[in-house]
């Protein structure tokens, strides 16, 4: 081995290893995963686009796997309102991803068309269209060796299809966020991380009392090559003002335990925390991860407020 290349390795060996323990838990699931996934629905699925009845602006921050130097990083940031005809709804997300020496930047303009399937159910229909900047740190582009190449920085466009069947106590949802398989690179020995996800989304609210509901979430994620993935979710809220919660996640040999709380601070204004338990060789690594969660509402008058919305 040069002493150039021994360099190299011996300076981003811990890196190397955090890669090497993600891959074998994540092989395929390249999407970020968040805690609070339920109020992050409209990046997984366009048809969410509108459905909230008002011009809803999301901001979700992920710390992933504290005290590991260079562990994941995640925002993002959603918009989204309802056109006048009310059956159209219009969106946008944003989504900054970071790995050590390598991130990802993605833009998506979201269109969703909602039809009457019943006196109290609605069935809307989404459709996506974006690209994501994928980025190699400068340093390793620069490094000398020939296997990092400028050429590994790249967009990839995509677009993406949803349906949303809900009332205002439940939803369910089927998605594909990115339809095309960007799965190799021609001009080096990467492979390109878009993969085809599927999402599977549901959940419900029960009136246990005046002051008192109950709403259990699922989200189920497959990709070829990848085990499923599952989040079960079950949160209370008391007083139309507090939400405590607790999560489930099933990958493989995962089994990740969160805990969630988020205070509607005024009628527009919504904050949230969430606390994750990692599992598995993680584990020994880091403390846990942690999500930040701003949820503001322009909400329209009163007369187009049919009825609360929990999700």
């Amino acid at each position: 081995m040069k002493k150039q290349d021994y360099t190299i390795m011996k300076k981003f060996a811990p890196l190397i290893v955090l890669l090497m323990l993600v891959s074998i838990k994540s092989y395929g699931q390249q999407q970020p995963q968040f805690t609070q996934y339920m109020y992050n629905t409209i990046a997984v699925n366009p048809a969410y686009a509108g459905s909230r009845d008002a011009l809803a602006i999301n901001f979700l921050s992920r710390n992933q796997w504290t005290g590991i130097k260079d562990g994941p990083e995640t925002q993002t940031l959603s918009i989204h309102s309802p056109l006048r005809n009310e059956k159209v709804g219009l969106g946008m997300s944003f989504l900054k991803d970071q790995l050590g020496f390598e991130s990802f930047t993605s833009a998506y303009g979201d269109f969703s068309y909602t039809i009457k399937a019943s006196e109290k159910v609605n069935l809307a229909f989404g459709i996506k269209a974006g690209a994501t900047y994928y980025k190699i740190d400068e340093e390793l582009i620069n490094s000398g060796d020939n296997y990092f190449n400028d050429k590994l920085n790249r967009w990839n466009m995509n677009v993406g299809a949803g349906a949303l069947l809900h009332t205002n106590k439940w939803y369910v949802g089927l998605s594909v966020p990115r339809i095309i398989n960007h799965d190799k690179n021609n001009d080096s020995q990467f492979k390109s991380l878009d993969r085809v996800h599927y999402y599977l989304i549901s959940g419900y609210v029960f009136n246990l009392g005046e002051n008192l509901k109950f709403k259990p979430t699922m989200q189920n994620k497959y990709t070829k090559g990848a085990p499923i993935s599952t989040d079960l979710t079950a949160t209370f809220l008391f007083y139309e003002k507090l939400w405590l919660g607790a999560s489930y996640r099933i990958n493989d040999e995962q089994r990740d335990i969160g805990f969630l709380m988020d205070v509607q601070v005024g009628k527009q204004l919504r904050v949230g925390y969430a606390y994750e338990v990692p599992s598995g060789d993680i584990k020994a690594y880091t403390s846990g991860s942690h999500e930040i969660l701003v949820i503001y509402e322009f909400k329209f008058s009163r007369n187009k407020l049919k009825s609360p919305r929990y999700f």
